[in-house]
């Protein structure tokens, strides 16, 4: 049985697996439809991390997959006394006796902050799985290939992982870490690549991870924490940020209300970064997608602006456009370093 030990008195909704027949509060998780789940109560953080040293089966997707926590634990700290983690049998355990418990799929999900939603990583997963941001994945994989520091890969604001896994197949050398607060993403980004583990945390709050352990930080269209960002670099990485410019996806911008792109994207970017990490390098990628306006409505649902519009309102505005529809997709992509 997974057990949980937090004194806690505030639930947070949150769902792991219990032992057959257990008592108290069972029910049905909304996106997995099998009844061995139980809530419970819980801290801060929410740990998500494949199991180690076995292989586990996914009865949702009927594959198998490998995962590394055992190569990973050491690149983690506990989130409530910032202690080493180990990994003990179904979950893990710092010295403080603080107990992050391993779910069935592969991952503790311990972060009560809004998250994307089911839906929205689905989108993302379709949408990134048919190849449309293909360049884009390769250009941070290239940039990622020239850096000499040792450490993991760390993807903050993962998502699904499929840009850390693109970093992964380029770095045959490297372990990879995916970061996001959103449990949905966070259960494919544990199945993203056999040399990644998935973890949950929140972005703009410490993060349960180890002083100096990435040789390359990834911000693909995510938040940046510079703080945390330099204390988990080492010396000599890379941080590698991906930001959209304001041609980013301007055919749909005006017809479904997308939230715009600021002019001053960039200097807004380095100023966040500014005594923290220093600019190396910076360059723009351009290139035009040929979307369907069911990729056109993924696109939209995968990014913030699903929070704002509804179905709806998408479908009305795709309505109006050409089927098939050209999107520009307009980044600037900047590598930082220590400094």
């Amino acid at each position: 049985m997974f057990t949980w030990r937090n004194p806690s008195p505030r639930s947070l909704g949150v769902l792991v697996r219990v032992k057959r027949g257990a008592a108290a509060r069972r029910g049905v998780h909304p996106e997995e439809g099998h009844p061995h789940v139980a809530e419970v109560r819980a801290l801060e953080l929410e740990r998500v991390v494949p199991l180690g040293q076995r292989f586990v089966s996914d009865h949702l997707h009927g594959c198998q997959y490998a995962p590394v926590l055992s190569e990973t634990v050491d690149l983690l700290r506990c989130p409530v006394c910032d202690d080493g983690l180990e990994l003990g049998e179904g979950a893990l355990r710092c010295a403080a006796g603080h107990s992050f418990d391993v779910a069935r799929q592969g991952y503790v999900n311990l972060v009560p902050s809004r998250a994307d939603s089911a839906d929205m990583v689905e989108a993302r997963e379709a949408f990134l799985g048919a190849g449309h941001y293909r360049m884009l994945t390769v250009a941070v994989a290239d940039e990622a290939a020239g850096v000499d520091a040792a450490g993991a890969a760390i993807d903050l604001g993962a998502g699904t992982g499929h840009h850390l896994a693109g970093v992964l197949d380029a770095l045959p050398e490297r372990i990879g870490l995916a970061i996001d607060a959103s449990p949905a993403a966070l259960r494919r980004a544990a199945r993203a690549h056999p040399r990644a583990s998935a973890v949950g945390a929140d972005a703009w709050k410490p993060l349960p991870l180890r002083d100096g352990v990435a040789a390359v930080v990834l911000s693909v269209f995510a938040p940046r924490n510079a703080e945390e960002m330099a204390r988990v670099l080492a010396p000599g990485g890379a941080m590698i940020a991906v930001t959209p410019t304001t041609r980013h996806l301007y055919e749909l911008v005006g017809p479904l209300g997308l939230l715009s792109v600021p002019d001053d994207k960039e200097d807004r970017l380095d100023a966040q970064l500014e005594g923290h990490l220093r600019l190396l390098s910076r360059r723009s990628i351009e290139f035009s997608m040929f979307l369907t306006r069911e990729e056109a409505a993924q696109l939209v649902r995968m990014g913030p602006t699903a929070w704002h519009l509804d179905e709806q309102t998408i479908a009305a505005g795709l309505a109006a456009l050409p089927d098939p529809l050209t999107v520009t997709a307009s980044v600037t992509l900047s590598r930082y370093t220590l400094g």
